[in-house]
């Protein structure tokens, strides 16, 4: 899977996707730190890449219809410590049961998801 991770993920997250198999890069590798929601979604777009954020305005299929996009995951933790985020992120990128997501709005909190699929 393509993925880019959020300037508000732990570094360690990008190797745990890397470890994972993932062609994965960061918000904070491609020198995107600071850049707008939009920016940062149009990056990931371009380079076909799944966003994966902490950013809960991510999640709101009116801004991000899914389809429009490449895919977003919000990640939604009750501990935002980088232990807690990088145990979502390995739960995330391990599960085989979500199938594609591209093009979709994934909202994780816990072991429930909700995933938006493009009409």
């Amino acid at each position: 899977m393509r993925i880019k991770l959020d300037e508000n993920l732990p570094a360690d997250a990008l190797a745990i996707a890397l470890g994972l198999g993932h062609d994965a890069d960061s918000v904070n590798n491609e020198g995107l730190i600071g850049a707008s929601d939009v920016e940062v979604l149009a990056a990931a777009t371009r380079d076909g890449r799944l966003l994966i954020t902490l950013d809960r305005r991510f999640g709101d299929v009116r801004a991000h219809t899914p389809g429009t996009h490449a895919g977003i995951v919000v990640l939604r933790v009750e501990s935002q410590d980088a232990g807690a985020v990088t145990d979502a992120v390995r739960s995330f990128l391990s599960s085989d049961e979500l199938g594609d997501v591209a093009g979709c709005v994934v909202v994780v909190r816990g072991h429930l998801v909700r995933v938006r699929r493009p009409e």
